[in-house]
């Protein structure tokens, strides 16, 4: 019969080991993610309309390509530290 203790030990060590793997994973790099109108709207909690709006009147920049607009993830956050609510500034 094996020894209650020395399985409780293994468990635990097993534990450790899954823990550890989750402190050392990186976390996702945001830095060149890029979100469509959409995307973003949903994000920050507005209709797709306020975000064109912005981006029209130059609050946040965005790129282009083809028919579409892409917010790079800086940007978004970048103009919501200069815009205290996308929602509300009139």
């Amino acid at each position: 019969m094996e020894n209650p203790f020395t399985s409780l030990e293994k468990r635990l060590s097993n534990i450790e080991d899954i823990l550890l793997d989750i402190k050392h994973t990186p976390k996702e790099d945001l830095s060149n993610k890029r979100y469509s109108i959409k995307e973003s709207a949903e994000l920050l909690g507005v209709i797709p309309l306020t975000i064109r709006n912005h981006i029209k009147n130059g609050n946040i920049k965005a790129e282009r390509l083809g028919r579409k607009y892409y917010i790079l993830h800086s940007e978004l956050f970048n103009a919501l530290n200069e815009v205290k609510s996308l929602k509300y500034k009139r």
